[in-house]
């Protein structure tokens, strides 16, 4: 544990943290920043600031991912283990068992996964990749890692097969060749089958690429190879020679045996089954087109599309099951992609919502040679995964328990909160549990592998994921694991947009106009707010009651307006064409007052979407309260929202975006606040302002009803400059009265005189724009991309500069407003796009009961801070260091049954620092840019620590998060790295490279959260969570899910005597004698390359440190010592087999040859 003196900090700071341009000069009526010699002059904390965190706490760690696959490519199930592998075009393998049971690895190559085959009972997996290499994966471990690899050099893989209960690999090539491999060793056999020694010599053209292996079902010994141009040969390992060919016109996609070795069914690229029977290989003695329409003249059934996959299983109490994918007519262009079942004479066409990717029948055998008894169907989509139930005639599909509907629509904004109140995951869960779906398989789900246990760190995680549809998902993340409790659609409180409107309506997004940009969450009082797209706020407050109500709405005009555009100097050009040109100018005073009004009929005074006027059935759950809508201004779209904030103690909402800032009080559903950025400054005496209503001499009612103006004030209005339109003073309820257009004009021209008087500080050189390309719609990804890597700071014309002051952080709290303040009192913080950060106090009714009637004031404090780059964050300490929590109101149900005054009375939960302690600096207030983090003293507003966290990037994100009951700041960077810095005294404390940002979808979704937890999209379908926790990485073991536990393998049915005699091979096939190296010598050095895989070390070294690392590598051990004496066992076994054959073959010999002469020899 280290002390941190104040005094010695502050006698230093001038050295140990050079200030830079960014101690330039204060704003109006505030200290900004002081150099560090200065700063001591305020008077030193009573007190030493404990700082806990070092270094030790903090490790990066990936934890696991949740989602669908992204691009699946490949499938397969071990029957034993009852786990499923899934192959992705990244490289990346999924693999999931019961819930909880869900493990992400990735190929260091990054190439497709073409295929993937489980070492069924073995806790092993192999995996082909389109760079031509085959994987040992160890799936003994909690992380699973790569065993041997085995590159080709001179060929290319196109399948694989690896029979059950054999440790030889069949590996089948483009060039038409089959190669065997040692799992074991994952070393080539010498013994390879050439395609032109399996095709009959006479064959003039190449069979194309090997597309199937399979060994007979009856006769391990025997192979059957399918060739893309429709040739089949069956090969006779032992004897290496083909014991028979079938041809057939048509290109082969899959094969599938009948258990009992007799029969296969092929598949084709004509939409066409053929049936063939190994006694007469000629032609196939049955031939369907499932999907084709029969010709009336008795003409073969006109082609379909290829059947891609066929799979043929057998039922001892009934017919077999056929199933496919593919193989639909063409004359049916527009049918959905879909999965056949041919079960006897009935025929089942399921039809799924994306292209199928693959499907694997579940068998109750892992043995080919039984009935097989299939029992469900795994389908795996391009972006689903379905499991069909074959047990119920009606083909149900099961729940899936798996949380792979992140982006059933794209994922637009993410928030996570991590140790939140325990009560509130049971009740999102119970209202969402009422929406579940019906018509589900009452079966258990069937992927039901491995083991997992909640582990020793389990506290309440909530994941907010918002979406392009305007949907809101709640997630449960407790325990590493993520399950959906509730959905809430945020479009429900507009009309919908009928078909052909687009162009006739306000709409300024095409596509998605509910995306969801923003939201804010109080688990504490569970108010919750949603920032649309469309320039809309709603918020919603939780009720455990369904109700039918209408739904208030408020419009804000906060709008630039443009009258003479103001073209800048040819040396100012600003280097932002693409997202300058978007933006309106300032206009100039000078302008003619006629000039807007002659210009016709233009979109003026309209939202964008159009709330539902009648009464609306709201269930259980949130329920929208109030929507804010900006508003068309003069043909002038609303700009998009690029900051938000709530506050349920105060009953405020707070919003910004490049044009201005408005507050809004939703208690009384009054607008407080409608103002442009630079107003907010206020002038060098702020209190001489007279009050006014912030929506240009209009009122409301009673809060909604809006009131007609007088043509002469509208058409004065309009060509007033748009940041004095509002003055920026007291803001209060709708009754106050707005002044007269004479006053306003005049206190326009002094307020531009002052904006462009000394009293501005000199801060407009740093312009930064990340606020503004980070916050643009999913639809616009590409010019976020280009504008991103673009130069972050510029010289741009004042015009252009102050049009584009975004407000990009707000934060309502308990504190200081003013230097000589002795108490503290309701501020909001504001932070701007170009590093200004101002207070406005709050002032709210004494009383709760006055609450409901009595105006709020807000007004401009005068105090101004600046920062380097645009402002990312706040967050306040009290005076020994501990993290702030902003006041709230507890929760209660706002349509409870209980009446009465005590339910009536608001609970409100301040915690603000003590107030009678002498004057001194009673607080510190964390404020986080794009490029540096500051601490400050209030109220004396002293600058105690600076960090310049970066100069050649921006950060994206950061956070004030709790860890191991301390307090730190969390960062990422634009360039990659995640750093954490102590408070108050913003020491390092990590700086890791971890993640290049290589896409806006990494930057619009990271975010931190306490105990050491963060998350990102890692791609359009998959959530990446991740710890900074140096004990969240050494308890991880214990939270992951076992993928390998020990099963007994099924027995084999006993095939009786009668079927042993006549049913098959007598001769038992041994395959180490055939295909090791003894016999088959070794294969070409060139084909291919033995790599040697991490192995188990990568588990140890997961879970190296302390007692964990111990026992696992003590199991590792164990596993391995297991494997070793069951090899042994089986090497010893297979010894005294070939003893015994060799004895028994010698003596053969012996009796064959006893009485010959030499010359009979």
């Amino acid at each position: 544990m280290k002390k941190f003196n104040f005094r010695k900090v502050l006698d230093g700071l001038t050295a140990a943290s050079p200030v830079g341009s960014s101690g330039s000069g204060s704003g109006a009526g505030g200290g900004s920043v002081h150099p560090g010699g200065t700063a001591g002059t305020a008077g030193t904390p009573r007190e030493e600031i404990q700082e806990t965190l070092t270094s030790d706490y903090f490790q990066i760690c990936k934890t696991v991912r949740h989602g669908f696959p992204y691009l699946p490519t490949a499938l397969a199930f071990d029957p034993v283990q009852k786990i499923l592998a899934i192959g992705t075009r990244t490289g990346a393998i999924r693999i999931l068992g019961r819930p909880g049971v869900d493990c992400y690895c990735q190929h260091e190559s990054g190439a497709a996964v073409l295929q993937l085959q489980f070492l069924i009972n073995e806790g092993a997996l192999v995996s082909a990749c389109a760079d031509d290499a085959l994987h040992l994966w160890n799936l003994r471990q909690k992380r699973p890692a790569v065993l041997h690899s085995l590159k080709f050099n001179r060929e290319r893989i196109t399948y694989c097969h690896l029979p059950f209960q054999s440790k030889w690999l069949y590996v089948g090539t483009e060039r038409g060749n089959t190669h065997i491999v040692n799992i074991e060793s994952f070393i080539l056999s010498g013994y390879v089958i050439m395609w032109n020694k399996a095709i009959e010599l006479s064959t003039k053209t190449h069979p194309g690429p090997v597309v199937h292996l399979s060994d007979s079902p009856r006769d391990e010994g025997k192979l059957l190879i399918g060739y893309e141009n429709g040739t089949i040969v069956f090969w006779d390992l032992r004897s290496k020679r083909a014991d028979l060919r079938a041809y057939y016109d048509e290109a082969i996609h899959s094969v599938a045996w009948h258990h009992e070795g007799k029969q296969f069914m092929c598949s084709h690229s004509d939409g066409s089954l053929t049936l063939w029977n190994l006694k007469s290989p000629n032609r196939p003695f049955q031939t369907t087109i499932p999907h084709g329409k029969i010709q009336r003249d008795g003409k073969k059934p006109e082609s379909c599309k290829p059947i891609l996959k066929v799979e043929y299983k057998t039922c001892k109490n009934s017919e077999p099951f056929v199933i496919f994918s593919g193989g639909l007519s063409y004359d049916k262009p527009c049918r959905r992609p879909s999965l056949t079942i041919m079960h006897g004479k009935a025929i089942t066409v399921l039809e799924m919502d994306h292209p199928i990717v693959d499907f694997l029948t579940l068998c109750e055998t892992p043995y080919p040679n039984e009935f097989q008894e299939p029992y469900a169907v795994v389908v795996l989509l391009e972006k689903d995964l379905i499991v069909v139930d074959l047990t119920q005639s009606n083909f149900p599909i099961f729940e899936n328990p798996y949380p792979i509907d992140i982006h059933e629509s794209p994922v637009t904004c993410t928030e996570y909160f991590a140790d939140c109140p325990p009560d509130l995951i049971p009740v999102l869960y119970s209202v969402g549990a009422k929406h579940k779906k019906q018509g589900y398989s009452n079966k258990e789900w069937p992927i039901i592998g491995g083991a997992w246990n909640l582990g020793a760190q389990t506290f309440p995680e909530i994941i907010i994921t918002g979406h392009a549809d305007g949907s809101v998902k709640f997630w449960d993340a407790s325990a590493i694991t993520l399950q959906m409790l509730y959905k809430l659609k945020t479009s429900k409180v507009f009309e919908k947009q009928k078909v052909g409107e687009g162009k006739a309506t306000a709409e300024i997004v095409e596509e998605d106009p509910f995306a969801v940009q923003m939201m804010y969450w109080c688990p504490e009082s569970r108010i919750f707010c949603v920032a649309g797209v469309s320039a809309y706020v709603i918020i919603y407050r939780f009720s455990k009651h369904e109700v039918n109500t209408e739904i208030a709405s408020l419009e804000v005009r906060l709008q630039c307006e443009v009258e003479d555009i103001i073209t800048p100097e040819p040396e100012t050009n600003p280097p932002f064409p693409d997202s300058s040109s978007q933006l309106p100018s300032l206009k100039s005073l000078s302008g003619s007052t006629n000039t807007v009004a002659c210009e016709g009929m233009m979109k003026d005074s309209i939202p964008c979407l159009n709330v539902k006027a009648r009464p609306v059935r709201m269930p259980p759950g949130y329920q929208a309260d109030l929507i804010i809508q900006l508003v068309w201004v003069d043909g002038e779209p609303p700009q998009q929202i690029t900051s938000l904030a709530v506050n349920s103690a105060y009953g405020l909402v707070a919003f910004g975006n490049c044009n201005g800032l408005a507050i809004v009080d939703f208690m009384q559903k009054t607008v407080l606040l409608s103002m442009g950025t630079l107003d907010l400054y206020g002038s060098s005496d702020p209190y001489q302002r007279q009050p006014r209503s912030p929506r240009k001499s209009r009122q409301f009612a009673a809060g909604l009803t809006e009131l007609s103006d007088s043509p002469v004030s509208l058409e004065l209005e309009r060509c007033k400059s748009p940041t004095s339109d509002h003055v920026n003073g007291h803001c209060t309820s709708p009754t106050s009265q707005s002044c007269s257009s004479g006053k306003r004009l005049s206190s326009a021209d002094v307020l531009r005189a002052n904006r462009r008087g000394p009293g501005r500080p000199p801060f407009r050189k740093a312009q930064s724009a990340a606020c503004m390309e980070i916050s643009l719609p999913v639809t616009t990804e590409e010019n976020r991309e280009s504008s991103f890597s673009r130069s972050r700071s510029s010289s741009v014309s004042s015009i252009d500069r102050d049009s584009k002051e975004a407000i990009t952080a707000l934060y309502f709290m308990e504190s200081f407003a003013r230097k000589n303040d002795s108490a503290v009192s309701s501020c909001l913080w504001v932070g701007t796009g170009l590093g200004m950060v101002i207070i406005l106090s709050l002032n709210l009714p004494a009383s709760d009961d006055l609450r409901q009637s009595e105006p709020v004031m807000v007004s401009p404090s005068g105090t101004v801070l600046t920062m380097k780059g645009a402002v990312l964050t706040f967050a306040c300490l009290d005076c020994m260091g501990t993290l702030t929590h902003q006041p709230y109101e507890v929760w209660r149900d706002p349509y409870s049954a209980d009446d009465g005054d005590k339910t009536r009375k608001r609970k409100l939960v301040m915690q603000s620092p003590s107030s009678s302690q002498d004057m001194g600096d009673h607080q510190f207030a964390v404020i986080c840019s794009e490029k540096q983090a500051k601490v400050f003293s209030l109220p004396s507003q002293t600058c105690l620590y600076v960090h310049n966290i970066t100069e050649t990037s921006f950060l994206l994100r950061a956070d004030v998060v709790t860890l191991c009951n301390s307090v730190c700041l969390a960062c990422f960077c634009a360039n990659g790295h995640i750093m954490t810095l102590s408070l108050p005294s913003l020491r390092p404390l990590l700086d890791i490279n971890y993640l290049p940002v290589t896409d806006m979808r990494i930057a619009r979704t990271f975010c931190f959260t306490n105990e050491g937890q963060a998350l990102y999209l890692s791609s359009p379908t998959e959530i990446q969570r991740l710890t900074y926790s140096q004990e969240m990485c050494d308890n991880l073991q214990d939270m992951l899910g076992d993928l390998f536990t020990p099963v007994e393998t099924p027995e084999a049915q006993n095939r009786g005597f009668l079927k042993g005699l006549f049913g098959g091979s007598g001769q038992a096939f041994d395959r180490e004698e055939l295909f090791g190296e003894a016999t088959a010598g070794k294969a070409s050095r060139s084909l291919a390359q033995h790599i040697p895989g991490s192995g188990g070390i990568e588990g140890v070294r997961g879970a190296a440190g302390g007692v964990i690392g111990d026992l696992t590598r003590a199991r590792i051990a164990l596993d391995e010592r297991g494997q070793k004496l069951g090899e042994l066992d089986e090497r010893t076994a297979s010894m005294m087999a070939s003893a015994e054959a060799f004895s028994k073959h010698a003596h053969e010999v012996m009796l064959k040859y006893k009485d010959k002469k030499w010359y009979q020899f």
